[in-house]
């Protein structure tokens, strides 16, 4: 009984978080880690490791279907990513110091909060919009908004993937796809540096879990990339 609840957490956890991250560049540890520490009673930290983990491989393959559609700004995104990675690691380390209750439950509250956000205010630039920004001023407001992305997805493993998403649309005048292309694609680097850090301070998560998280994350990942790149951007005026 306690494997077939495993399959079935891990199952709709790894289908929420593909979904996410294909779909709308959404780190996959907003939707695993709640579920995990809510239905299987994991250690917080260890929940945190198992999302990022799984993210990695749904954000790569994310990224490269994003790529091969030309949705994807490599150059500029590998600015934000190096002030991501960097900060990832100490939010790892700071929230290893955090009581387990208290993370957990400012994982959940992060999650909401930011979920709520990127519902209310839904994205619609287009491509044209990019080009109204500076390379100079973007390149500064990535390194600036990287420090802030890398220490939360470091620290509670959550909304990572969305904050970016909304900054490289919001701040930086990604068109849409391009935004989520460029999202996953930092993402990749992002949370294997996260897993890394974790499960480098914390030991290893429970095995079974793991691979489970990642190859239905992995699997959902790849179906929502395709089919988002298929779709037409709903443009302001439609």
């Amino acid at each position: 009984m306690e494997i077939l609840l495993t399959v079935i957490v891990t199952f709709f956890a790894g289908m929420g978080a593909g979904l996410g991250t294909g779909f709308a560049g959404m780190s996959a540890a907003a939707v695993i880690s709640p579920l995990l520490i809510t239905f299987l009673n994991m250690d917080p930290y260890m929940a945190v490791g198992v999302a990022l983990s799984s993210d990695v491989l749904a954000s790569a393959v994310s990224a490269y279907t994003y790529g091969k559609n030309k949705n994807l700004d490599i150059r500029n995104g590998l600015i934000m990513m190096g002030s991501v990675l960097a900060f990832t690691v100490v939010g790892s380390f700071v929230s290893r110091l955090v009581p387990p209750s208290a993370m957990g439950n400012f994982s959940v509250f992060m999650t909401f909060l930011l979920g709520i956000k990127f519902i209310v205010r839904p994205v619609m630039t287009t491509k044209e919009s990019m080009q109204e920004v500076s390379a100079k001023k973007r390149a500064l407001q990535s390194v600036i908004c990287g420090i802030m992305i890398g220490f939360i997805c470091g620290f509670v493993g959550a909304g990572g993937g969305m904050m970016m998403l909304l900054i490289l649309t919001a701040v930086l005048g990604y068109e849409l796809k391009t935004a989520v292309g460029t999202s996953v694609f930092i993402m990749t680097f992002t949370a294997l540096t996260g897993a890394v850090s974790h499960f480098a301070i914390g030991g290893m998560p429970d095995i079974l879990v793991w691979v489970l998280c990642i190859a239905f994350t992995f699997i959902w990942a790849r179906i929502a990339a395709v089919f988002a790149n298929k779709a037409a951007p709903k443009q302001s005026g439609d």
